[in-house]
């Protein structure tokens, strides 16, 4: 009993001096922000029924385009409610909100408008 205690302790010590210490670990929100810049396409179930959006990163208006297709010429209202809440969810960071940042347009049965993470 009296070599136990000594003995556990060197083997703590050895596997603590076991554990190596690095500096190559790197947080880094590159990453995220890659992932947040990507385009998507997606189902998405809204009151009821299934729609598509469409959206893609433009670097140069540094909002998202965003397509909602399935909606009819008077929803512009939904679709843009459905694109800033889907918006959020698959490419916002945690924290952050989305908002349209331009008029929504109904072109060729598809609504159309910018947003934003912010």
């Amino acid at each position: 009993m009296r070599f136990a205690t000594p003995l556990l302790m060197i083997c703590a010590a050895a596997a603590l001096t076991g554990c190596k210490t690095s500096n190559d670990i790197k947080i880094t929100n590159e990453t995220a922000v890659q992932e947040q810049r990507k385009s998507r396409s997606e189902p998405i179930f809204y009151n009821g029924k299934t729609y598509h959006l469409d959206f893609s990163f433009n670097s140069g208006s540094n909002a998202f385009d965003m397509r909602v297709s399935g909606m009819g010429p008077k929803q512009g209202k939904d679709a843009v409610q459905l694109g800033t809440s889907s918006l959020r969810y698959f490419a916002c960071t945690d924290r952050q909100t989305s908002q349209a940042v331009g008029e929504a347009r109904y072109v060729s049965n598809v609504w159309v408008f910018p947003a934003r993470c912010v």
